[in-house]
């Protein structure tokens, strides 16, 4: 457990990753404007004692104007985060690969608020307060009631229309909630010229197929996009499409909302609270997981600062052993692609050769990486909207099936 393999990629082939010391990018703005604001929100929602509050406001000070230290707690993960930081202890926040600051801070929220420490905090999500919030019914489960309740009639349009809204409930992340600003997602042709790559048919064509049994969702946010993505599991299963569905989740808090096995429970009590046709889903979902058709696994690479194509063995082994994988969110594209500086037109299926099974990536972009866009694209969409990488607008529905 926490030994990193071998790289599936020669690394020297790879562009140099996105930087925090990068001027005027969303890498610098996250760690010089983002994040400091967020551990004082994390703090107003949640009832910590004085010492979790001055532990809190050392990371802050250590963000905003100090330097990279290692994990000072004793834990499982220790051996690993400390040979991970090591490179770049002593260094600014603000000049680290972006990624791994990341994936790093959000494993010091954890050590400073003792998740892994004996006494009352131990095991308390600190990001509850923002996940329950979206469930309130007038947030994720009225979102989710509209789509339900405008569903087309055939099951390839019915599909079509439960995968876009998967793909746009990542604009709903608790940690950059772009949704607040631009708005929910509408119907699947209002947002179709949102979608830089849309390869909805293809997807189809591979899921429908007899030879796709088993299905796993890498799961990305709790709220929205996590009752979509339950929405799509049921429809998948309840038409007898697949036959069973693993989900992957996080194994503890990461990036304020990424989903948990807490957190599909409170989508299910929160859908079996809610009026018609919201109920009913709870509850066909509740019976697929007693009868083994929907699964909940996690696995403790996706906590970590590690790229796709340094998974270990064992997770390389789950994966190509299913049919199909839907790959989800904006943090989980930029580890497909080591979060690095790829030409716009670098060809997808070319750059995530290495991936072991078939799989789509559903993301909202909130990022500057892209690629498998056409020449001249980005020069179009830069006219269009200058912040188009990275204000959740627009979207990419991109599949390696080969």
């Amino acid at each position: 457990m926490y030994d990193v393999p071998p790289c599936l990629v020669d690394p020297a082939l790879l562009p140099p990753p996105l930087m925090t010391s990068e001027p005027e990018s969303f890498a610098y703005n996250t760690f010089k404007v983002r994040i400091p604001a967020m551990i004082d929100e994390i703090v107003s929602l949640n009832h910590f004692p004085p010492e979790i509050i001055s532990a809190m406001q050392a990371l802050r000070d250590e963000v905003t104007d100090g330097y990279i230290t290692a994990l000072r707690e004793q834990s499982a993960d220790t051996r690993f985060w400390h040979a991970a930081a090591q490179p770049w202890s002593g260094h600014s926040w603000l000049d680290a690969p972006w990624y791994w600051a990341e994936a790093y801070f959000y494993r010091r929220v954890l050590e400073a608020t003792r998740y892994f420490q004996p006494g009352d905090w131990s095991y308390v999500d600190p990001y509850t307060p923002h996940k329950l919030a979206e469930l309130a019914p007038e947030a994720a489960p009225a979102a989710l009631m509209n789509v339900l309740t405008h569903l087309p009639q055939t099951t390839e349009s019915i599909f079509e229309v439960l995968l876009h809204a998967s793909l746009w409930g990542n604009r709903t992340d608790l940690s950059y909630n772009v949704a607040s600003q631009i708005g929910p997602a509408g119907r699947v042709g209002d947002e179709r010229s949102n979608l830089l790559v849309d390869d909805s048919s293809l997807v189809w064509d591979h899921v429908a197929s007899p030879h796709c049994a088993h299905v796993t969702i890498i799961t990305d946010n709790a709220g929205t996009e996590l009752l979509m993505d339950l929405a799509l599991c049921e429809f998948l299963l309840n038409n007898g499409i697949v036959s069973r569905i693993s989900l992957h989740l996080k194994p503890q808090p990461f990036f304020v909302s990424d989903a948990m096995r807490k957190d599909v429970w409170d989508s299910i009590q929160a859908l079996e609270r809610a009026a018609e046709p919201l109920h009913s889903l709870g509850a066909r979902l509740r019976a697929h997981l007693d009868a083994g058709r929907l699964v909940m696994q996690e696995h403790w690479f996706y906590t970590t600062s590690l790229h796709y194509y340094q998974m270990p063995v064992d997770l390389i082994e789950q994966l190509a052993a299913v049919d199909f994988v839907l790959l989800k969110g904006d943090a989980n594209y930029r580890r497909l692609l080591g979060d690095a500086h790829w030409p716009e037109t670098t060809n997808f299926k070319t750059a995530t050769a290495y991936f072991p099974a078939p799989f789509v990536s559903l993301r909202t972009l909130k990022a500057e990486l892209i690629i498998g866009l056409a020449p001249g694209q980005t020069a179009i969409l830069h006219k269009q909207d200058p912040s188009w990488r990275t204000n959740g607008r627009r979207g990419v529905i991109q599949s390696n099936l080969a």
